[in-house]
């Protein structure tokens, strides 16, 4: 099922969780394990997030480095797979612009129409860890309105190939990222809103947004977009800040102010324990404010603490 008509037929707001990948030694237990407690809130969907190779330097015998690409995490359409299977719930693949051709990527939609995936999430992406500015693949997309183009272009039939004329032509429900701080690159919130509409005007379906610690900033972005005329579906992304490296690393990865009234309960925690019922009770107070200003969605970054995420749907639900 479509992330729309889940929206359209709900009535209140649903549950859905984002993962990463393990990384390469790890089996899909260590996911089912981080998932299998979650899944008592019955989630509509489970977003999977997609990495690209990275480049490394390794040493041959001749005393010379060889550049490497590697690739530290499984594939995300295998991933989406098994958990469709295992737990027969919708599963979302990220789709990225940065380290994959077109090509590529038309083959991972392929792969995914093949298994019954009926959802992707289009992004850029993030700069390679050596890179300080995005760059493409070369035979790539440069930005995350071309690669909504590819997904809606194969949803009419139209391959890469041009002696393909009668392809099946899929049907994605195809959702976009909004960053209610504006994106770090953005010069504005305007300009970021913009770029945002002109992925939607080309055929995406729903935002879903970049975490943030006060409720204020995603009101705000939806009134924005709604003046911008943006109408489609925005999901809240929600994170928990669970220990005091957060406090500085979050700002700077993500572009997100943390407020200065959860700085200075985090500050206060003397133990693991105390910083995990900071962030707890902070996401909990987010989640009611959101419930009480039906949210089309609670939309969790899970990302390695499952355990707080259930502690606090378990407080809501």
């Amino acid at each position: 099922m479509k992330v729309t008509e889940h929206l359209a037929k709900a009535d209140k707001t649903i549950i859905s969780l984002e993962i990463l990948p393990p990384t390469k030694g790890k089996s899909i237990e260590s996911i089912y394990t981080h998932l299998d407690k979650l899944m008592e809130f019955k989630p509509s969907f489970i977003n999977v997030t997609y990495h690209r190779a990275e480049s490394v330097f390794k040493k041959r015998s001749d005393g010379h480095f060889e550049r490497v690409e590697i690739r530290k995490r499984p594939g995300t359409v295998g991933i989406c797979a098994a958990l469709m299977n295992k737990y027969k719930v919708e599963a979302i693949p990220h789709l990225i612009c940065g380290g994959f051709s077109k090509e590529e990527t038309e083959n991972a939609l392929i792969d995914l129409h093949f298994l019954g995936i009926e959802n992707v999430l289009a992004l850029r992406g993030d700069a390679a860890a050596n890179e300080k500015f995005f760059t493409p693949h070369p035979h790539g997309h440069r930005y995350a309105e071309d690669l909504v183009k590819q997904v809606i272009d194969l949803n009419k039939g139209h391959y890469m190939e041009d002696d393909i004329l009668d392809g099946v032509k899929t049907d994605f429900c195809i959702g976009v990222a909004g960053y209610p701080e504006k994106h770090i690159e953005a010069p504005n919130l305007d300009t970021d809103i913009y770029y945002l509409k002109r992925k939607i005007d080309m055929g995406a379906d729903y935002v879903t947004t970049q975490l943030f610690y006060d409720n204020k900033h995603y009101y705000n972005y939806v009134n924005q977009c709604r003046t911008h005329g943006v109408t489609v579906p925005i999901i809240p992304g929600l994170k928990p800040l669970t220990n005091k490296r957060q406090l500085s690393m979050i700002p700077s990865v993500f572009n997100v102010d943390v407020p200065i009234d959860l700085y200075n309960e985090m500050m206060k925690a003397k133990t693991e324990e105390a910083c995990d019922q900071v962030g707890t009770e902070w996401l909990l107070a987010q989640c009611k404010d959101l419930l009480k200003n039906n949210a089309p969605v609670l939309h969790f970054y899970t990302l390695g603490k499952p355990n707080v995420v259930y502690n606090v749907l378990k407080q809501l639900f």
